[in-house]
């Protein structure tokens, strides 16, 4: 199994007459994923690789059933474009789209949350379930199908962690890049749950950074509520305090959101942190054996 997509998601792609929503449709459906619409303002009646262009959300949800929209609106546009999917009644919204100001994220949040959707984002890789649908920008074919939920907060140590697992023959359920702002959709916690729930995910690995308090959050969690095994990673050990390092959320402030105030949550809670990226699957696999 998986969660939030499958084989039977029909996602919408929010901006995709542009460069990089054309560019990624290309690559979403090469996986074999089933993009059923796109939405432009005033391009209906396109076709971009034989997808049918609509002006509204609302029009291309009523004429092909979607459940699922990905954005790749520039970030001055993302704000109306994430709204008008949460008000169609889409369950899931996953946004691409990098400088969104925070405040408007902060609107966002609520704005979705109270439509009851899941809003993966912004500035983050999106969501592949391994074998099924791939609804973002992450390389398909590092990904094996299998049973390992995979969170992170960041894109390209998510790519070279899922690398090393499919190499050491640990295939993933989902994988989830949950953006690097510091204001996100959803967040670790809401995810680590809809994994122990999922009962063909048998283990995760959250990969965390400096920044904000999602690690702290997410260990007492795990302490409190999960029994499937957790690995986790911290990245940023060595970034200076007050200095941004990446993401915009990666910024150590007051005393909190450092490395080491996060390894030592982790640990707490009884769950293991590595030192290196290349040492999860070693671990996971004896984790899983017991």
């Amino acid at each position: 199994m998986s969660i939030l997509i499958d084989k039977e998601t029909k996602v919408l792609v929010q901006g995709i007459t542009g460069h990089d929503g054309s560019f990624h449709t290309a690559s979403m459906l090469k996986y074999g994923t089933r993009i059923v619409g796109g939405v432009t303002p005033g391009k209906k009646g396109q076709k971009i690789h034989n997808v049918p262009v609509f002006n509204t959300v609302k029009e291309a949800i009523s004429e092909t059933g979607a459940n699922c929209t990905i954005i790749f609106v520039p970030a001055r546009f993302s704000t109306n474009a994430i709204r008008e999917a949460a008000d169609a009644g889409l369950p899931l919204i996953v946004c691409i789209t990098e400088g969104i100001p925070v405040i408007e994220m902060v609107e966002n949040y609520i704005y979705v949350k109270e439509r009851g959707a899941n809003l993966i984002g912004p500035n983050c890789p999106g969501i592949i379930s391994s074998g099924k649908c791939k609804v973002g920008i992450m390389p398909g074919r590092i990904h094996k199908k299998g049973t390992i939920g995979v969170i992170s907060r960041s894109g390209t140590l998510t790519y070279e962690i899922v690398y090393n697992l499919t190499l050491q023959g640990l295939g993933q359920s989902t994988c989830i890049g949950i953006g690097g702002d510091p204001i996100v959709g959803t967040g670790f916690v809401d995810l680590l749950e809809m994994f122990e729930r999922d009962n063909q995910t048998e283990g995760v690995v959250l990969i965390g950074e400096i920044g904000g308090e999602e690690e702290e959050e997410a260990a007492e969690y795990i302490q409190k509520n999960m029994k499937k095994p957790v690995v986790a990673f911290i990245s940023g050990r060595t970034a200076p305090a007050g200095k941004r390092m990446g993401h915009a959320g990666a910024i150590i402030s007051g005393g909190k959101g450092t490395a080491e105030a996060k390894i030592k949550a982790f640990k707490e809670a009884l769950v293991p942190v590595v030192d290196k990226p290349d040492e999860i699957p070693r671990l996971l696999n004896s984790m899983l054996e017991k």
